[in-house]
């Protein structure tokens, strides 16, 4: 499915049928090959955004995956990059792919790290993580922090009731809410549980001095809005480079 390389629809069901960690365990030898992996033009619109605040010494990726965000950590900076995620399977492939950056096997509602990073980012996991949990996962960025650090992210507008993603989307978290009422382990994966004002409302609770910015690379939506914006969530204190007026 999706390409030569990647899973099967067969493949995918199994993934689907099973808990997250050991679902992304099956998944990460052809990870890299669908539509899941974060696109490299959202990754370098993000580095893009974040050059004028850097640079940054060393950089933190909260569910890193295979690895895709070092694409954003390793230009940004000069000292040690360090990816977090708590499958197996995904930090394996992450190792082959950037042997030079530490990888960690830990769960992101629980991190383990204190001052240690001056800049963290994070790409396409928020919605995996339920919104009681956001709470949790953005309080342990903000310990892994240094002061002045900084948790960057980018994040969609929501699709218009007009367009088909918007039922697409929708339709998809109504299917995972019945799996995960159905079927036990849960699989935790939605669309649509982590609206901008949310997640604004739990960074500021957890610490954070939060703004946005435009990705203006990434395009505009038809009423001439960003399609991507990026969040950046500042600890308070010093050092630290401040962040631009963001929207």
């Amino acid at each position: 499915m999706f390409s030569a390389q990647g899973p099967s629809l067969r493949e995918l069901a199994v993934q689907a049928l099973s808990s997250v960690e050991h679902g992304y365990d099956l998944l990460a030898p052809k990870f890299d090959h669908t539509p899941f992996r974060t696109p490299d033009g959202i990754l370098d619109a993000t580095a893009g955004a974040l050059r004028s605040l850097g640079p940054f010494k060393d950089g933190l990726d909260v569910c890193c995956g295979t690895g895709a965000g070092m694409r954003v950590l390793k230009p940004l900076c000069e000292g040690r990059n360090t990816g977090v995620d708590f499958s197996a399977g995904m930090l394996a492939q992450a190792r082959k792919a950037h042997p030079d950056a530490e990888w960690v096997r830990g769960d992101v509602r629980a991190l383990t790290f204190d001052d240690e990073f001056d800049l963290a980012v994070t790409f396409g996991a928020l919605g995996h993580v339920l919104p009681a949990e956001r709470p949790a996962v953005f309080a342990g960025v903000h310990r892994a922090l240094r002061p002045g650090g900084l948790f960057a992210f980018p994040i969609g507008a929501p699709p218009s009731p007009a367009s088909g993603w918007y039922w697409a989307l929708l339709g998809f978290d109504l299917a995972m809410r019945v799996r995960n009422a159905l079927w036990r382990p849960p699989f935790v994966m939605y669309y649509r549980t982590c609206p901008l004002g949310a997640v604004r409302r739990d960074l500021a609770a957890a610490g954070f001095a939060v703004t946005t910015a435009p990705l203006a690379d990434l395009g505009r939506r038809e009423d001439g809005g960003p399609r991507y914006r990026l969040v950046l969530a500042r600890k308070p204190g010093t050092p630290g480079h401040e962040a631009r007026p963001g929207e």
